[in-house]
């Protein structure tokens, strides 16, 4: 199956977790297309100054994979900044946030899978 990107849904979410401003996010794939086993991929963009609110991942677990720009993750209340490339992975159980500290937008492909 090949979804053209012309296709994909784009939603704009504002104040994400209590997050800053608005960002971006486009669904590559939904829940239903996870066959149970998850609820999403998407590509996120977030503008400068803009986040994505501290929350808590309870029965799932979240990976982001940097593909532009940088930001700043709290990991469990430990603050650490991420660049192109770097992964940041939030078990089960743990929490986390990201926000865009620099100059251009922040992009990363989300997934996020049942425990």
């Amino acid at each position: 199956m090949i979804k053209e990107a012309a296709t994909l849904q784009i939603k704009e979410l504002e104040k994400r977790f209590d997050g800053k401003g608005k960002f971006t996010s486009k669904a590559l794939m939904g829940e239903d297309e996870f066959r149970g086993k998850g609820r999403m991929l998407a590509h996120n963009t977030i503008p400068p100054g803009a986040s994505i609110g501290f929350h808590k991942h309870e029965t799932d677990f979240e990976v982001y994979y940097i593909l532009r720009g940088e930001g700043l993750v709290d990991d469990n209340g430990v603050m650490k900044p991420v660049k192109v490339g770097d992964v940041i992975y939030t078990p089960p159980g743990e929490s986390h946030s990201i926000e865009n500290t620099g100059s251009e937008n922040l992009e990363f492909i989300a997934l996020i899978l049942f425990a």
